[in-house]
């Protein structure tokens, strides 16, 4: 399958890049591909999404989705 990656914010500085496109295998979870593609575990206070919608570190990837990883978002 072929998804898309985006990091937002401090993550997009730390990653030196704002996104990657993936082929993976089918059924890999959110907290695999963050390991994929930072050689790291999720880290607490990071979030992620799938297709526009937070998503959980246990949550599946299919085929087209559309991954982005960023950190806690505060507003005023």
């Amino acid at each position: 399958m072929r998804i898309s990656v985006m990091y937002f914010a401090s993550l997009r500085e730390q990653m030196g890049r704002d996104s990657d496109q993936l082929d993976l295998e089918e059924g890999v979870t959110m907290a695999e591909i963050w390991q994929k593609v930072s050689d790291q575990c999720p880290q607490e206070n990071l979030l992620c999404s799938r297709n526009k919608e937070y998503a959980q570190w246990d949550d599946t990837a299919v085929d087209g989705d559309e991954i982005a990883f960023f950190p806690p978002v505060t507003g005023g």
